[in-house]
């Protein structure tokens, strides 16, 4: 029989995250809880596509539509996600699903459909060009093994951290989160998430998303909200203020990650993608991480230009100067409107 695509509905959710687990390129981003999240944070519609053949799953592609004014108008898989794209048993199924996007994107008026890869795939849309890479390593059973793979110079300001008496906890708490995490996007001139954003993942993720607190003399001074998924730990959202950076609390922070996931069993560290040319990019290659290019594909309408939302943009340089001097109560009432169109 042919490949027969259709709408997620509520009753096939188990299958669809069963079928994500099935497959080795399947990614935590893949999970169905996402639509709810992105639909309950930033009221975007999802068009969660899911394949079957002879009555059984074939493939799957989580879309969202972003329609903005200031951001433009487009299907992704998936917005305020580093990977996505269609997951598929095979060729035909791929293509099926990568048909039904084009035709959502013609029906809904949509100007681009961006698929996030984290690797080359059978897609024969055009790749975009390399603008994001990704940190992902193998970690030791053992925790002088880890500790000894981070270059010289951030094992030191690691061993800092630890030598200031800097202690880490576990939490689900979603408002201690955002008061570091907001303060720290401000400072880099970055639209803060709604605090509803981070309050759904960790309620519709509750079997695999946290928060590691750090802690100086009690009080807490960074923080990093992870995901976990198969043998892999993702610290996603991360922030801390001035106290952070000078107890070395994000080194800290990001060493009490890798050692508690080594003592539950996982032995993959993924730190996610970052900006070429940034200070988060150079950051992650300081740790002994090896970049590794994520490919992202697009499918343009007639006419239409590829999306250029990012902060290295030189159109936003004025409006991110000007959102670092912005007061803290402020930022966090205008940013989550402005962010829900970045994705």
């Amino acid at each position: 029989m042919a490949v027969r695509c259709r709408l997620l509905d509520a009753a096939s959710e188990a299958a669809w995250d069963d079928f994500v687990l099935s497959r080795p390129e399947g990614t935590f981003f893949h999970r169905a809880a996402w639509r709810h999240v992105i639909t309950g944070a930033f009221r975007h519609p999802s068009c969660y596509l899911l394949a079957e053949q002879d009555g059984a799953i074939t493939g799957v592609l989580p879309l969202v539509h972003v329609k903005t004014r200031l951001f433009g108008n487009g299907l992704v898989s998936l917005p305020f996600c580093v990977y996505g794209g269609p997951l598929a048993a095979d060729r035909e199924t791929e293509a099926a699903l990568e048909h039904e996007a084009a035709q959502l994107m013609q029906s809904s008026g949509a100007r681009f459909c961006e698929f996030r890869f984290l690797r080359p795939a059978g897609c024969g849309w055009p790749e975009s060009p390399a603008l994001y890479e990704t940190f992902r390593k193998k970690l030791a059973p053992a925790d002088e093994a880890n500790l000894q793979a981070i270059p010289r110079k951030q094992r030191a300001v690691v061993r800092k951290g630890i030598a200031n008496g800097l202690r880490a906890r576990i939490g689900r708490e979603a408002g201690p989160f955002f008061r570091l995490y907001s303060e720290s996007v401000r400072n880099l001139g970055t639209p803060v998430f709604p605090r509803r954003y981070f309050r759904l993942l960790l309620d519709l993720f509750a079997d695999s998303a946290e928060v590691l607190t750090v802690e100086d003399a009690g009080q807490p001074i960074a923080a990093v909200l992870s995901f976990v998924f198969r043998n892999e730990i993702l610290p996603y959202y991360a922030g801390g203020g001035r106290a952070a950076r000078a107890r070395a609390g994000h080194d800290f922070m990001y060493w009490e990650v890798m050692r508690r996931a080594v003592a539950r069993g996982l032995n993959l560290f993924d730190f996610g993608r970052s900006k070429i040319g940034t200070g988060a990019h150079a950051f992650k290659k300081n740790w002994g991480f090896v970049p590794e290019p994520l490919h992202y594909r697009h499918l343009l309408a007639p006419g239409a230009r590829m999306p250029e939302n990012n902060p290295l943009n030189p159109k936003y340089r004025m409006l991110i100067a000007a959102w670092k001097r912005m007061p803290l109560p402020l930022a966090n009432l205008l940013g989550p409107r402005i962010v829900r169109g970045i994705g």
